[in-house]
């Protein structure tokens, strides 16, 4: 393993590292728990017409804001769009110079602004009032500027930032953050958004694989490893050969699965009565299933937590198709 090389006075600094991480998690860890008291002590109302108001709109979500506000509100905006509610961010500036005409009167305008007095939404704000968008606001003033002309006010508690000099917006942006994610996990709580849903607006990459059915990845048909309940083992190793998945699944006159004869049976019953035995004879009954509308991620997490690699796939009883380990892995699904 390649040594790093060290540091000066690294040994010394650690620890002071570490002590300021720590203070830097216990005041935004204050800053959460200050919203969190907020929602019992005056911001439940507002919070709840925010989040009726954003539902009944046939519009979209324009979020808006500048600086570290601006950034958590391209955050915001993402996380919603993503979850059912469609969203997305105009940069203030920008607006002042057209994107104005990116608002319709049947959006709803998220304004973020820790001081309530960004010069730089004034035009946003006087567009809302024009042209009655409805807006709502996050900041720490519900006196400000951008406070009397919202038509609904999230108004966070003040706490202290994590930054020495109380400059750099840090517990500030955590709250704010915090809040855009109540607001999207509510919405999408509210429109019954399901895991279903999210898989249209995350088709790629571990995250899309994950959200795929079992039926996009399973063995079917001549692939499938089955034999009936009196098939002598001879037989039954030959198709576990054949087909690689390391386990024969055995059904009964009906076609249902009862049982699956895996490597692990075959070790356990290593001897001179194997190959005068039946698949009967050796098999392991109940075996893990999955139906073919399972999320694949579910499949995995059953082959996990079942020390199993493969994983029959069963409609009605009987086995339709059946998944390995290697599939899932392969496919990024995690």
């Amino acid at each position: 393993m390649r040594k790093l090389k060290s540091i000066p006075g690294g040994r010394a600094a650690a620890p002071s590292a570490i002590a300021s991480a720590i203070r830097t998690l216990d005041l935004e860890a204050a800053g959460l728990a200050a919203v969190r008291e907020a929602l019992d002590n005056g911001l439940a109302h507002p919070f709840a017409q925010a989040v009726a108001l954003i539902k009944g709109a046939r519009g979209r979500v324009i979020v808006s804001g500048i600086g570290k506000s601006g950034h958590v509100g391209q955050k915001i905006a993402a996380t919603m769009a993503s979850t059912g509610t469609p969203s997305f961010f105009v940069h203030p500036s920008e607006a002042s110079h057209g994107d104005l005409g990116m608002i319709t009167r049947d959006d709803v305008i998220l304004a973020l602004s820790w001081s309530g007095e960004t010069v730089e939404l004034k035009n946003i704000i006087t567009f809302s009032r024009r042209f009655s968008v409805p807006m709502i606001c996050v900041t720490s003033n519900a006196g400000s500027a951008l406070g009397i002309h919202s038509d609904i006010v999230l108004e966070l508690p003040r706490a202290k930032e994590a930054c020495p000099h109380g400059l750099a917006p840090t517990t500030s942006t955590t709250m704010q953050l915090a809040i855009g994610d109540c607001l999207a996990v509510a919405l999408l709580e509210s429109r019954g958004f399901t895991a279903q849903d999210f898989k249209m607006f995350h088709p790629g990459g571990s995250l899309g694989a994950s959200l795929k059915y079992v039926s996009d990845f399973m063995h079917k048909d001549d692939r499938l490893p089955l034999g009936p309940l009196t098939m002598p083992m001879p037989e039954a190793l030959v198709i576990m050969t054949e087909r690689s998945f390391g386990c024969l699944g055995i059904v009964d006159g009906k076609g249902k699965l009862v049982g699956v004869v895996t490597d692990g049976d075959l070790r356990r019953h290593m001897g001179p009565k194997l190959l005068t035995a039946t698949t009967g004879d050796i098999m392991t009954s109940k075996p893990k299933t999955v139906p073919p509308s399972a999320l694949a991620s579910a499949a995995l997490e059953v082959i996990n937590a079942s020390r199993i690699t493969a994983l029959f796939v069963v409609d009605r009883g009987k086995p339709v198709g059946i998944v390995h380990v290697h599939d899932l892995l392969r496919a990024g699904v995690a």
